[in-house]
């Protein structure tokens, strides 16, 4: 695939990072307003999800890039993809809603540590000693982070454990869809003769599943949050009220629906602009370039912001963790040489 311009490659990678900064604030913001809600949030954007990627699905479909052969791949994987991120999601978001914002995109990032896991157990992959030593960095990035809620006054002091946990673990379902999507389009390039699936298939039907398993599994997930089955209907039109902001809601709603619709909206912009980073250049240029989003988020997020005018100091430990983590990711996607490539 031939490459584009270094100033359109410079552009687009601009707007990646600004999109990833973005996503990631508006992620801990829009739980402002929804904190008690953050099921209702997932639904949301899971449903937001489906609307955008099968009308961009029925687009491709029309204009002759999806082929029927590619629509009639079994389904299997793609609903083991949906029930995963589903699971991550939820997981997610109720993590989300009860940890300070720098906190959220340290965890998140452990997710390369499962994908590593996950590949070598479902693909049999082999990945090179920098490759390892990198991830090893990123997971001691977390652990550091993670301690520095250890002692009174630091960043995670007061928050219980099993918050840091959730979110981690969500990074592994994330991770596990990740991984089972990749070989779909192994799997895919040989019953298509060659021809890899286009991606709109992948995301449209994962995205379909995922909607699908939210709705299903909403009674036994929001038993975490404490929330009986018999409440579960008037929590989500607690949360439908608290959105719209209208009614008499007995926490404080504002700020919605403008900041989960924003994030929403922003975090659909973002994934498409890495996916279009990706055909313009590498797959190595597009992750080393959301990497570099990590440490700007965190820093802002540590700020007085607007529904969070507290803000959150950052101990020397949690900067420390950031700063192992971040030179783990990049350790990790730097360019293989030709005798890496070889153990790979």
């Amino acid at each position: 695939m031939p490459m584009s311009s270094s100033p359109a490659v410079a552009v687009a990678s601009a707007a990646v990072v600004a999109l990833a900064v973005a996503n990631r604030v508006l992620y801990k913001l829009a739980l402002v307003p929804l904190k008690s809600y953050p099921f209702f949030l997932a639904q949301l954007t899971t449903f937001g999800y489906v609307a955008v990627y099968f009308s961009i699905l029925y687009a491709r479909y029309r204009a002759g890039v999806v082929t029927r052969d590619m629509l009639a791949l079994p389904k299997i994987r793609f609903a083991v993809i949906g029930l995963l991120e589903a699971l991550g999601v939820a997981a997610g978001m109720s993590a989300g809603a009860m940890l300070p914002g720098p906190a959220i995109p340290i965890l998140s990032q452990s997710f390369l540590v499962w994908q590593l896991i996950f590949s070598v157990l479902l693909l049999g992959k082999t990945y090179s000693l920098r490759q390892i030593i990198g991830c090893l960095l990123v997971t001691s990035g977390v652990i550091l982070a993670v301690a520095s809620g250890a002692n009174d006054g630091h960043l995670l002091s007061g928050v219980k454990l099993i918050w840091p946990l959730l979110m981690v673990i969500s990074s592994a379902f994330q991770a596990g869809a990740s991984i089972l999507k990749e070989s779909v389009f192994v799997d895919g390039a040989k019953r298509l003769k060659g021809k890899r699936p286009d991606i709109f298939v992948v995301n449209s039907f994962g995205s379909g599943f995922q909607a699908l398993f939210v709705f299903l599994l909403l009674p036994l997930l929001s038993n975490l949050r404490g929330i009986k089955l018999a409440e579960l209907s008037g929590h989500l039109n607690g949360g439908a009220e608290c959105f719209l902001n209208v009614g008499e809601s007995p926490i404080d709603c504002g700020g919605a629906p403008f900041l989960p619709l924003l994030f929403i909206f922003v975090n659909m912009a973002f994934n498409i602009s890495l996916l279009n980073l990706v055909k313009m250049s590498s797959a190595v240029v597009a992750s080393l370039t959301a990497t570099s989003a990590v440490p700007i988020s965190i820093y802002i997020l540590s700020l007085p912001l607007p529904y969070i005018p507290q803000g959150a100091g950052l101990s020397a430990s949690f900067i420390l963790g950031g700063m192992v983590l971040l030179t783990g990711l990049i350790l990790y996607n730097l360019p293989q040489s030709s005798k890496e490539s070889k153990t790979d």
